[in-house]
């Protein structure tokens, strides 16, 4: 039986086990996904004992990301470029660190007949995930990515990966302060996609913080997809919003499924049963 493990802290919560244990029986593969606590300091011993028991591989979730990349043997290029791995394989001993939320979120939108590939994108956020959709986007060829930050030293961060972007793709990044909402509605009259990759409107009630950092209907226009990563609750007030002016939106249920699906991909070749794992998540 091959062994698969999610590794990180808290993680009970979480639903890796059940979509891959699902794809295992639905697809007839002999193998099991568990769970194993960890945090960063000890995330060295861990990785020992996953080599020892002789798993095939792992996902990685906070806040052990960073220090995993460290301790692997090759990377993939967003892995490199992001200094982050959240799926690693392991080959004989040999561990092979990939990040698959960007492309999870490349996936989501293609499913929904969303190509970005030429197209301007705005992007909300510059936390792990956010830096995972800028990185995976651009080297999926977008044109133009337009990314709204909440802190000035956010904007070091984006043009940091944006220099390590320069020869894999001609993708045009420009950074923005989230408090900026005159370059906020410009920027987003151009855009194709928006992508909500902070955690505001995940419905904690923090005093004097927005639950939506869209002001209103004028900041969207017919042609905008919207996607919010959010997916607990699954109609966030930017939704909410979208929907009320008849533009296209999605939550992060999707994006969830295709960031395991690549996992799964990358351990077994295969490909995961994703519409039936979304249809169930939704029901």
């Amino acid at each position: 039986m091959q062994r698969y493990y999610l590794i990180g802290s808290p993680i009970a919560h979480s639903l890796s086990p059940w979509m891959m244990n699902y794809s295992f029986r639905t697809l007839g593969i002999d193998a099991e996904y568990g769970l194993m606590e960890s945090d960063a300091g000890r995330i060295a011993e861990t990785v020992s004992r996953l080599k020892e028991i002789g798993a095939s591989g792992w996902n990685v979730t906070m806040p052990c990301k960073e220090a995993m990349a460290g301790l692997c043997d090759e990377l993939s290029v967003a892995s490199s470029i992001g200094g982050s791995v959240n799926t690693v394989k392991n080959e004989d001993g040999r561990l092979i660190g990939h990040t698959t939320d960007g492309i999870g979120l490349v996936w989501a939108l293609s499913r929904s007949g969303v190509s970005i590939r030429g197209e301007k994108l705005t992007l909300l956020g510059t936390g792990g995930a956010a830096t995972a959709i800028l990185i995976q986007a651009s080297l999926s060829g977008a044109a133009e990515i337009s990314v709204f930050a909440h802190r000035p030293s956010s904007k070091e961060k984006v043009e940091a990966i944006a220099g390590k972007l320069v020869p894999h793709t001609d993708t045009r990044i420009r950074t923005f302060s989230l408090s900026d909402t005159a370059s906020l509605k410009n920027e987003l009259a151009s855009s194709r996609v928006l992508i909500q990759a902070t955690s505001v409107g995940m419905g904690d009630t923090v005093p004097g913080r927005p639950d939506c950092l869209i002001m209103d209907a004028g900041f969207l226009h017919e042609n905008l997809f919207v996607y919010d990563i959010i997916y607990h609750p699954a109609c966030t007030p930017l939704l909410a919003l979208a929907k009320s002016c008849g533009v296209r939106c999605e939550n992060g249920i999707s994006m969830l499924v295709g960031q395991g699906a690549e996992s799964f991909r990358i351990w077994t070749g295969l490909e995961m049963p994703s519409d039936d794992l979304i249809g169930n998540l939704l029901n």
